[in-house]
């Protein structure tokens, strides 16, 4: 009998309804980070598989864009309900190729069903406008249309519900989608199409690819059918789309990179505010957008909360994520080993201070000691580089003013947290921080029902909320006159 897991492990991409290998007949070994381990491979599909899927979801669109949003809502409905009758299948799926905890992993999966239904819910409520007419004789209609095929490129760090968000809101609108999964955590992404498919979606509404990055990618941009490209990833790639998406005029939603600023005030709760420094920085042991980079600490406090934060990362258990009580899962490759471990000497060899971890676990692969660094300076790397590890420098600031200035500085604008008990101090830190997503007096805020999306280089457009359909919509204007009145 089969693991629990293996029922959604599919090694196969879904090109028009059908399960289909590549061309080539290339595979990709995917392996578990925890262990090394072969856990499968999928296919190794480029720029002809990419054109044939764009195709066939045109086709599907034709027919797709006329369902009524009833029949959309109600589809998304089933969806929701077939991802949480098996959340504990794809969350031991994801947690073996991705690494994070079992705990960590059902909330994933309860989370994509969560943007699922909310975006059932607003299918509903794509509303358009009636315009009161300058003209007697005439009359003027806004409407919102789906803007046709998307195609949606998702990172390894969240392989559900990076996808939640975005096929979620392209069948509620009426478009159908290409989508490309991340090569080492394909099979959360392959898995939606059995859920599309336990949902009653028609064939070519959703269509799942893996393989090269740039075959794949650069049919996407390319190619004229693809009215909308939305990503989740790196800023250096995200800026590398919109460039290529320029010459067919694409509409584009990017959630980019973090430099996330962590601001903790002397009148702070400081119980409060390390448990939520401990879930802000190592959840997914480190590795997400919004996770902390830096964290700011008054000077009154900073000594007391150094000591409070190395103690509670020293007690995190470190393990495979599949072990019930593992609270840090591994890295998810050797890269993200090395490039922790060139952070950490670059801070010791400028004044950093380890007070916690600083080294790869004792479980050996890619696990690595959370890790908390003291008289963290501004020439630090980390500093302007997004860690993307189980990292914690902590700088000292003195006064409000600095803190904001600090906080600020950088080209990012993601996420940020800062925790005071001062009502003034909280909103006049709130109104002066160049972020996207502010958690005041919380480390962990994001949910389907608020708007997701940074400024400067962290992107562009939002993912949930009620903004988070519009990008995929046309807003038309409609005149109509000879009404004879």
């Amino acid at each position: 009998m089969l693991a629990i897991s293996e029922q959604f492990k599919k090694q196969a991409n879904l090109i028009a309804g059908e399960w289909v290998g590549a061309d080539s007949g290339e595979t990709i070994e995917v392996n578990n980070p925890a262990t090394g381990e072969i856990i499968g491979t999928v296919p190794n599909s480029g720029k002809a598989e990419t054109r044939r899927a764009i195709e066939a979801a045109q086709e599907a669109f034709q027919n797709f864009r006329k369902t009524s949003a009833l029949e959309r809502s109600q589809m998304l409905r089933r969806l929701h309900d077939a991802i949480m009758d098996n959340q504990e299948s794809l969350a031991q799926l994801l947690s073996l190729e991705q690494g994070k905890s079992l705990v960590e992993a059902r909330g994933e999966v309860g989370m994509s069903a969560a943007y699922v239904l909310w975006y059932a819910e607003e299918a509903r409520r794509t509303y358009g406008d009636v315009v009161p007419s300058p003209w007697r004789d005439r009359r003027i209609l806004v409407t919102k249309e789906p803007v046709g095929v998307i195609a949606a490129i998702t990172p390894w760090n969240f392989p559900s519900s990076m996808l939640a968000r975005k096929i979620g809101p392209a069948i509620a609108t009426g478009c159908t989608a290409v989508v490309k999964p991340a090569t080492q955590t394909p099979y959360s992404g392959l898995a939606w199409g059995l859920l599309a498919e336990q949902a009653g979606v028609p064939p070519g509404v959703v269509n799942i690819l893996t393989g090269s990055a740039s075959q794949i990618g650069g049919e996407i941009t390319r190619n004229p059918l693809v009215r909308k490209v939305t990503f989740t990833g790196s800023t250096e790639v995200g800026k590398l789309l919109l460039k290529q998406c320029a010459n067919t005029v694409k509409k584009v939603s990017m959630e980019l990179g973090g430099n996330a600023p962590f601001l903790v005030f002397n009148d702070a709760d400081l119980d409060r505010a390390v448990e939520g420094a401990i879930a802000a920085k190592y959840r997914n042991s480190g590795q997400t957008c919004v996770c902390t980079n830096r964290f700011l600490v008054q000077s009154k406090i900073y000594n007391k909360f150094v000591d409070r934060l190395a103690e509670a990362a020293s007690a995190l258990k470190v393990g495979n994520g599949l072990e019930e009580g593992t609270q840090q899962g591994p890295l998810i490759d050797m890269n993200a080993v090395e490039s922790v471990e060139s952070m950490i000497e670059d801070a010791v060899k400028k004044g950093g201070k380890i007070v916690a971890g600083g080294k790869r676990h004792s479980l050996g692969g890619s696990f690595f000691e959370p890790t908390v660094i003291a008289n963290a300076k501004l020439r630090m790397r980390f500093t302007k580089e997004e860690i993307f590890g189980p990292i914690s420098p902590v700088y000292k600031f003195r006064s409000e003013e600095e803190a904001i200035e600090l906080a600020n500085n950088t080209n990012f604008g993601l996420a940020c947290y800062f925790y005071t008990q001062d009502l003034g101090r909280a909103y006049r830190v709130m109104e002066g921080l160049k972020y996207g997503l502010v958690g005041v007096n919380e480390g962990v805020i994001t949910t389907a029902e608020a708007p997701f999306g940074g400024f400067k280089e962290s992107g562009v457009g939002k993912e949930g909320g009620h903004q988070g359909i519009e990008d995929y919509l046309d807003t038309k204007y409609v005149c109509i006159g000879g009404l004879g009145l």
